[in-house]
């Protein structure tokens, strides 16, 4: 069953746009990237992506361990987070810390990502409001509209359905989303 959205708060051209809109040479660049990636891409939560350790992020297998689930890595979010992760080593940062880090290895604010994003937002000239919740909804619609079914969205995302019923209705488990966030078109 594929979810029908009707509108998203966050395009996927603004999402890409902002993603792009970090370099790709400097330190500071490939981790706001890493983090957008995050957000956008494997749709994490603010804190949950700030809270991601090294030892967290399994690249062979496309997986993100989080405290209350697992997560699958698309390819445009593993080429991001490989060039994050080889900046981190010659930067000789610790592989037991948070893996979005300040330079010095130290974990970055919540406050810091609510004035990144803006900032990048207007270098890349995007007029809407950008906010980290709005790219974990833009994850959310593109999936859905990718055809993706709405129980691995739900498992990738973290999110069961409330109702006495839903404990009936099926459940995606890590291989499913894993091939399905594989599967994801990488944009332009």
């Amino acid at each position: 069953m594929a979810i029908s959205i009707e509108s998203s708060p966050i395009s996927a051209e603004d999402a890409h746009a902002l993603l792009t809109a970090s370099s790709e040479r400097t330190s500071t660049g490939l981790r706001n990237r890493a983090l957008v990636a995050l957000l956008w891409r494997v749709g994490l939560r603010p804190g949950e992506a700030l809270a991601v350790g090294v030892a967290d992020i399994d690249g062979e297998e496309g997986v993100i361990t989080l405290p209350s689930r697992q997560a699958g890595i698309d390819r445009l979010a593993a080429r991001v987070i490989v060039a994050w992760n080889r900046r981190r080593a010659e930067l000789a940062l610790d592989g037991g810390g948070p893996f979005i880090s300040t330079l010095a290895g130290k974990p970055l604010s919540q406050a810091y990502v609510r004035e990144l994003l803006p900032r990048l937002a207007e270098r890349a000239d995007i007029t809407v409001r950008i906010h980290a919740m709005g790219l974990r909804y833009a994850c959310a619609v593109e999936m859905g509209r990718e055809g993706i079914q709405a129980e691995v969205i739900q498992a990738q995302l973290g999110v069961h359905p409330e109702s006495a019923i839903g404990r009936y209705l099926p459940r995606a488990d890590l291989a499913e989303m894993v091939r399905a966030m594989q599967a994801r078109p990488i944009p332009r």
